[in-house]
């Protein structure tokens, strides 16, 4: 029996929006991969057919199905977002395709990112990899999945000095990145520009550390539920709770377990 439109729960809803989500980005993105004609917009960030369309199809799919809801894309005016992210009842918020730079340059490190936003929360995540057929996914309290399978919550045993960490340095202060260059507390460091899966990846636990300068809400909204699922930690550069009810930018320090953060953030203080 089809489910009633605007009638939601959330795992039910999370298996049907994996389908939406890998058909999308097998029908619109894959094919368009390294020969998608872009365009460079205002703030210079750049957009192919790929961004537009997939976002396009996804407000229809979404609005179609739960109408209470309002749709968020990266790709709208930032007047149209400031409005839908003010919906009281909830609001879905979309990076079409996250790692666009990758994307056209034909690097395989790019993901779709949806979160649903209720209360200022997202209760919902899911970011999906075409490339690699990953599917990143978590709900509020519920935890988090790779494929069905469930991402450990454990606490690590890692050391600061042996971790990989994910940095991006041209959002930082000078002093840190300086300092982050010449004596790095980690072992190793990437950079691999695509948000959504940073944090995935972190959740994951193939990347142990995360620094970034500035992110906007479609960047980490799913990605940042994933790893608190997952048992991750992160706040802002500033100690504060990672916001999810504005559209500026966002800095994040983040770690796979907590005692691992808590290494990671007293370096950052004492370097800052």
């Amino acid at each position: 029996m089809a489910t009633p439109a605007g009638h939601f729960e959330p795992i039910p809803a999370l298996r049907l929006l994996r389908e939406i989500i890998m058909d999308a980005a097998d029908q619109e993105i894959l094919p368009r991969f390294g020969r998608a004609k872009l365009s460079v917009k205002e703030d210079g960030s750049l957009v192919t057919a790929a961004d537009t369309a997939v976002q396009a199809r996804l407000g229809a799919e979404l609005g179609g199905r739960w109408p209470q809801f309002a749709f968020l894309g990266e790709e709208m005016t930032a007047d149209m977002q400031a409005e839908m992210l003010a919906s009281p009842a909830g609001v879905w918020c979309l990076d079409p395709v996250d790692g666009t730079t990758n994307f056209v340059n034909g690097l395989p490190f790019f993901a779709v990112s949806l979160a649903l936003l209720q209360d200022g929360q997202p209760t919902l995540g899911i970011v999906y990899d075409p490339n690699r057929r990953e599917c990143f996914t978590a709900i509020r309290g519920g935890g988090a999945w790779l494929n069905g399978a469930e991402l450990a919550t454990n606490r690590g045993d890692r050391a600061l000095r042996r971790s990989v960490a994910a940095v991006d340095f041209k959002r930082l202060a000078p002093r840190l990145a300086g300092r982050l260059g010449v004596d790095p507390p980690y072992a190793s460091q990437r950079s691999l520009g695509a948000c959504a899966l940073d944090w995935c990846w972190l959740a994951a636990g193939r990347l142990h550390l995360y620094l970034h300068g500035g992110q906007k809400l479609w960047d980490y909204a799913a990605g940042s539920l994933i790893l608190a699922e997952a048992g991750g930690v992160a706040e802002t550069l500033a100690a504060q709770p990672i916001p999810y009810d504005r559209l500026s930018s966002c800095s994040a320090v983040a770690a796979k377990d907590p005692d691992l953060y808590e290494s990671w953030r007293a370096w950052i203080a004492h370097n800052a």
